[in-house]
């Protein structure tokens, strides 16, 4: 794929999720689903579904699993060209999912250290291809991964400063991964003025000490990280985004829920779709709706298409609160 076309590119690691069946507890599993899952692969696979060209970047052990991860990625035309191969001994990462209905909450277990990814070399990446994208999106997960991860974050977020690309920014912030203090330290040193930023108002509260309601949280962050847009999501009560000074909230768009892991990058891809439509109000009602439509499938991908998006978009019709 020609560099000049692509909208978006992403940077992260992609592991296997290996998950029980419903109400099967880890310690008597017999059996596990296998699915491919990764904040950044997920946003690319559902902006491309959506109609746009995304570039995935990453690096993956040269074998068996890693050719399963590129080709799951490959299977919904995203560009794999500029993953990057480990040697074939290197570690693939893994996450174990074990879905509960309430009240017991679902459990994570992560198998992830020392894996390919996490001595990825900044020097590696092929940061003309990367320059090469109209929107540049990262998470925060990246960086705790390992000092190298971290000196990618960086780097890719000075080579888009001084290109003036547009970086969109999940805090996606991961308890199990690091403590608030120091999450909120490298927050702090990373994020002034990236495009659009992503944060749940708990991470708010968390990671910057925000109380306040999630208007004015959104209004807060905008200020402090001199950002264009900042969407703080609330879970089933919606989301609430701030542009440029002005504030807008939607509820969320109801939903059977199947399976809920990757509704927050649905909720990404779909909320930047929608700011291609017309900012960060349109933003908002495709962002709840692609978040929607990802709790009906199994696995962390959001297998929609831009008409089914938009069909549940026309029909919800949720009213924007100013």
């Amino acid at each position: 794929m020609p560099a000049s076309r692509l909208d978006l590119v992403t940077i992260g690691e992609t592991m296997l999720r290996l998950a029980t069946p419903v109400g099967t507890p880890l310690e008597r599993a017999t059996q596990l689903d296998v699915e491919v899952a990764g904040a950044e692969s997920n946003v690319a696979v559902a902006f491309a579904r959506l109609g746009y060209q995304a570039g995935w970047i990453s690096r993956l052990p040269a074998n068996a699993l890693g050719r399963l991860v590129v080709n799951r990625v490959l299977e919904h035309r995203v560009d794999v060209s500029r993953v990057l191969w480990a040697d074939r001994t290197s570690r693939l990462g893994l996450y174990y999912w074990e879905a509960n209905a309430a009240p017991r909450p679902g459990r994570v277990i992560y198998d992830r250290a020392d894996s390919a990814f996490a001595h990825i070399e900044a020097d590696d990446v092929d940061w003309a291809y990367v320059r090469s994208a109209r929107w540049l999106h990262l998470t925060g997960i990246t960086p705790v991964l390992s000092d190298s991860c971290r000196r990618l974050v960086e780097r890719a977020l000075d080579e888009a400063r001084r290109s003036g690309q547009a970086v969109s920014f999940d805090l996606n912030y991961r308890a199990t991964l690091w403590p608030a203090e120091e999450a909120a330290q490298s927050f702090h040193e990373m994020l002034e003025g990236v495009h659009v930023l992503f944060v749940s108002a708990r991470d708010t509260r968390t990671l910057f000490g925000l109380d306040s309601s999630p208007e004015q949280q959104a209004t807060d962050l905008a200020k402090r990280f001199q950002a264009e847009v900042v969407a703080v999501t609330l879970g089933a009560q919606g989301a609430v985004a701030c542009e440029n000074g002005t504030v807008h909230r939607i509820p969320a768009v109801d939903s059977t829920e199947i399976d809920r892991l990757g509704r927050g990058d649905a909720f990404v891809a779909g909320f930047l779709h929608g700011m291609e439509k017309g900012g960060a109000e349109r933003g908002l009602r495709y962002g709840a709706a692609l978040a929607a439509l990802k709790q009906t499938y199994r696995g962390d991908i959001a297998w929609t298409t831009a008409e089914e998006l938009e069909a549940v978009v026309n029909s919800n019709e949720p009213q924007i609160d100013r």
